[in-house]
């Protein structure tokens, strides 16, 4: 398989209120728009993932499902989030595997993990030694 692409696409209950919630609340730039001008699907960047907001649903399908999102400082992000008036779901932490971890959720529950990863943590360095 040569994947050249890929996103993650929720249909939410409430499309605008979660096209709201990414693009407003989160800051996400948006990536893309199609479907009617009164109401479109939109497309989010989120690092190199893309999240697309599109078609409803009045159960969104969200089993097992989570979104992390790695940012330069999880105590920032949540204290803007806080201040905007989004749930913090889990405040952060640091987690045993050495990442600060913290939970949100979009309008229809889907999880959301902001993580930040410490300068010291073996994510940020490549730990090989070279022949």
């Amino acid at each position: 398989m040569d994947v050249l692409a890929a996103r993650i696409i929720l249909r939410p209950a409430d499309p605008a209120a979660t096209r709201r919630f990414y693009g407003e609340d989160l800051g996400l730039a948006v990536a893309r728009e199609f479907g009617p001008p009164d109401a479109p699907a939109q497309v989010f960047f989120a690092g190199p993932l893309l999240i697309e907001i599109s078609g409803q649903m009045d159960a969104p399908a969200r089993a097992g499902t989570a979104i992390w999102l790695q940012v330069r400082d999880v105590a920032a992000e949540v204290a803007r989030l806080a201040d905007r008036g989004i749930p913090i779901v889990r405040e952060p932490r640091t987690e045993s595997w050495g990442l600060i971890e913290a939970w949100i959720a979009d309008p229809d529950g889907t999880p959301i993990v902001l993580v930040q990863v410490p300068p010291e943590h073996p994510l940020r360095r490549d730990t090989r030694r070279l022949p």
